[in-house]
């Protein structure tokens, strides 16, 4: 089948009428029957049979169609690669990042950026870990700032800075003079759980596991802000990363560092055949300056 057909039968099947794939692709209805009637005719298949008005894919089409799907799928992601090339070019940086780095070191960092470079813009979008890979092939993005490098896909990175997962409460909540706090000094507490939450999450969890220490999960966040913003109003007292602490940081809610330090990176991440321009460079290093500056609360 030629690609024109695929895509006809495609939109065909998915809509159940000629009309309505004739509007989906914005091309006259005949020109749908015709060109269906040649995937037919060189597949020497029917396709579809016409019931009370409607026109039912036979046997033969949901066959082709679970081929036929992904490769439709290949061409409307090349079809948005190729608008996203189109907007992206000119002086304009697109920058994916995590929501809990968007509070702080982020806004620092770019309006530092914006300051030393007049004429150019930044698209800020927020990505979460599983997304992060296609939004750098649809080219939605030129960067990805995150704290995990996926392993299985052909991407560069470069080490921004480094946090800390920390404690979060009210003043006074939990008794503790040392500089560090014990994960055990948070048994006993209405605790805000963030072990959901992607690769610190994880680090979370295992570190939980290893020192058997067992809290009184009360809520589950996937989100550190949403979590801090629970530990304010006085719900528990819950871990979050030490950028969301410091982001949110007011004189009604307590931070500390964890004993033993569970520590992470904060990675810029770019395709290995798509590296960073001069431009997203610049601003690389003005991303490294804030995420240091933040790393000197601890």
């Amino acid at each position: 089948m030629k690609l024109r057909q695929i895509e006809i039968f495609h939109a065909v099947y998915v809509t159940g009428s000629v009309s309505a794939a004739a509007r989906v692709l914005n091309i006259s209805q005949p020109s749908v029957t015709k060109i269906l009637r040649y995937a037919e005719t060189s597949l020497g298949l029917s396709l579809f049979e016409r019931t009370k008005g409607r026109l039912v894919p036979t046997e033969d089409a949901h066959e082709l169609f679970l081929e036929v799907a992904e490769v439709q799928k290949r061409v409307d992601q090349l079809r948005r690669a190729s608008r996203n090339l189109r907007f992206g070019q000119g002086r304009t940086l697109r920058v994916s990042v995590l929501p809990s780095l968007g509070l702080g070191a982020i806004p620092d960092a770019v309006t530092a950026f914006l300051a030393k470079h007049e004429g150019v813009s930044l698209e800020l979008h927020t990505a979460h870990h599983d997304d992060m890979v296609r939004k750098l092939y649809e080219r939605e993005t030129d960067l990805v700032i995150s704290y995990d490098v996926p392993s299985t896909a052909p991407v560069g990175f470069d080490v921004l800075g480094t946090g800390e997962l920390v404690a979060v409460y009210k003043p006074g909540a939990i008794q503790c003079a040392a500089p560090r706090m014990p994960l055990n000094a948070l048994e006993g507490h209405r605790f805000i759980t963030t072990v959901k939450s992607g690769p610190m999450g994880n680090l979370l969890s295992e570190e939980l596991a290893q020192t058997g220490v067992m809290l009184n999960d009360v809520v589950s966040s996937q989100t550190f802000f949403v979590a801090a913003a629970l530990v304010r109003s006085g719900a528990g007292v819950s871990i979050v990363d030490s950028f969301t602490a410091q982001a949110t940081a007011t004189p009604d809610i307590a931070f500390k560092p964890l004993q033993p330090p569970i520590p992470f990176n904060v990675y810029a991440i770019y395709l290995q055949n798509r590296p960073p321009s001069k431009l997203a460079t610049v601003l690389l290093k003005h991303l490294k300056s804030a995420f240091q500056a933040y790393r000197k609360f601890l």
